[in-house]
C-alpha cells in the first residue's frame, strides 16, 4: 500500500518535469507566449494554474504578472477631478488596524480650527499586517491597497515609516491597479449622484406647485378693503340709520334692522378679511 502510494507520487514529480524540458526545447517556451516584455532583460511571466511543468521565474528580471485583488500595503487616494484628498481624517483605519500601525493627525485652518483633511499621516509599514482592514472600514473610499511589495531597507526607522507624500497617489493609479473594481466604485457612485438629483428635481418640483397653488388661492380670495372704505360704509349705516329714526315706529324699527344687518356685514368683512391675511402669513412662513 505504501510502496504503490511512494511510486505514484514520484512518478507525477517526474511527468512534470519531462513536461518542463520539454517546454524548455521549445523555440518560446509556453511561460513566455504571453509576457510581457519591459526590455531585453526584464519581462512580466503571467503563470496561470493550469500550466504544465515546473518552471522557476527568475526573479527580479522575471516578475510574475501580480492578479488584481494582490494587497501589500495601503495607499492614500488622491482625487484629481476635485483635486483633494479623498480622505477626512475620520480615524476609523487607525482604530480599526490591528497591529495599530496608523497615526493620524488632523490639519488645521488659518484660525487654529480642526478641519475635514489630514496635515500627517503615517504607516509604519515593517509592522503592518496587510490585513486591509483599513479599506473595508473606510467610509469614503480613501486608502486602497497598493501592489509595490519591493520595499526593502537597511534601516527600519526612517525608511519604512511612510508618511503622507510617500503614501498619496492619484486615483488614475489605483484604476490602472483595481480595473474592476474601480469600475464598480465608480458606477455606485454615479447612482448615488443621480439619486440625489432626483431627489433635489423632485423637491424643486414640489416647491413650484407648492407656490403656484398658493398664487391660485390668492387669486381666489376676495378683495380687500382699506379702512377709508370701511369707515365710509359705517358713516352710511349710521345715516341711513338716522334718516329712519325720524320716520314713524315700523319705519324706525325696521330702519333700525336694516342698520343692524348693514352693521353685522361690515363687520363680517371685516373679519374675512382678517382672516385671509392671517392665512396669507401663515402660507408664507410655511413656505
Amino acid at each position: 500500500m505504501f510502496g504503490t502510494g511512494l511510486l505514484k507520487g514520484l512518478g507525477i514529480t517526474l511527468k512534470h518535469a519531462l513536461d518542463t524540458f520539454r517546454d524548455d526545447s521549445r523555440g518560446t517556451p509556453s511561460r513566455y507566449q504571453d509576457s510581457i516584455v519591459l526590455d531585453s532583460k526584464r519581462r512580466i511571466i503571467e503563470q496561470p494554474i493550469e500550466q504544465e511543468g515546473i518552471l522557476t521565474i527568475q526573479y527580479p528580471e522575471e516578475k510574475r504578472l501580480l492578479p488584481e485583488r494582490f494587497r501589500y500595503i495601503p495607499m492614500l487616494i488622491w482625487d484629481t477631478e476635485t483635486g483633494e484628498d479623498r480622505c477626512t481624517a475620520c480615524g476609523i483605519c487607525a482604530k480599526v488596524c490591528p497591529p495599530q500601525c496608523i497615526w493620524i493627525v488632523r490639519d488645521i485652518d488659518a484660525n487654529g480650527r480642526p478641519v475635514a483633511r489630514p496635515g500627517e499621516f503615517f504607516i509604519d509599514v515593517a509592522v503592518c499586517m496587510s490585513c486591509s482592514f483599513c479599506v473595508e472600514f473606510c467610509p469614503f473610499d480613501a486608502i486602497k491597497m497598493n501592489h509595490d511589495y519591493e520595499l526593502a531597507a537597511y534601516d527600519r526607522y526612517p525608511q519604512l515609516v511612510y508618511d503622507k507624500a510617500e503614501l498619496t497617489v492619484p486615483v488614475e493609479y489605483y484604476a490602472a491597479l483595481w480595473p474592476d473594481q474601480w469600475a464598480q466604485e465608480e458606477e455606485l457612485r454615479r447612482q448615488a449622484k443621480e439619486e440625489e438629483r432626483a431627489k433635489a428635481e423632485a423637491k424643486a418640483r414640489a416647491a413650484a406647485e407648492k407656490a403656484a397653488r398658493a398664487a391660485g388661492e390668492d387669486e381666489g380670495a376676495q378683495p380687500k378693503r382699506t379702512k377709508a372704505e370701511l369707515d365710509a360704509l359705517k358713516e352710511q349705516a349710521a345715516a341711513k340709520a338716522a334718516a329712519r329714526r325720524s320716520g314713524n315706529g315700523e319705519a324706525d324699527s325696521t330702519a333700525a334692522a336694516t342698520d343692524e344687518a348693514e352693521a353685522k356685514k361690515a363687520r363680517l368683512e371685516e373679519l374675512k378679511r382678517k382672516a385671509a391675511e392671517a392665512a396669507r402669513k401663515r402660507k408664507e412662513s410655511e413656505a
